[in-house]
């Protein structure tokens, strides 16, 4: 089983920023790629970013491209996203997820394990 556990999620204005850490234990899948996905009240959970293993493999949703950055830490088993230039349309549940594919995916049926979401809410 892989744990995974987000933090730093909360409430900015339109504009700002904020860091998200998410922390895995476990047996981690440390080859496996892993994703920050985002869930709105009435709507389906959405792909945010995703990293591979190495780090030097990055993919983003158009919707935050430029304005996100995804990292990783294997030493550390953490992954984080920087948020940049919030918007109220980014206002959304955040979840880390763990897939046990070396590629980088898109959709959450790809993801094995997830973390239990952190809150980030952005006001206008």
């Amino acid at each position: 089983q892989v744990q995974l556990v987000e933090s730093g999620g909360g409430l900015v204005q339109a504009g700002g920023s904020l860091r998200l850490s998410c922390a895995a234990s476990g047996r981690t899948f440390s080859r496996g790629a892993m994703g920050w996905f985002r869930q709105a009240p009435g709507k389906e959970r959405e792909f945010v970013a995703a990293i591979t293993w190495s780090g030097l493999s990055t993919y983003y949703a158009d919707s935050v491209k430029g304005r996100f950055t995804i990292s990783r830490d294997n030493a550390k088993s953490t992954i984080d996203l920087q948020m940049s230039s919030l918007k109220p349309d980014d206002t959304a549940v955040y979840y880390c997820a763990a897939s046990s594919s070396g590629y980088l995916m898109v959709t959450a049926t790809s993801y094995n394990y997830w973390g239990q979401g952190t809150q980030v809410t952005v006001s206008s």
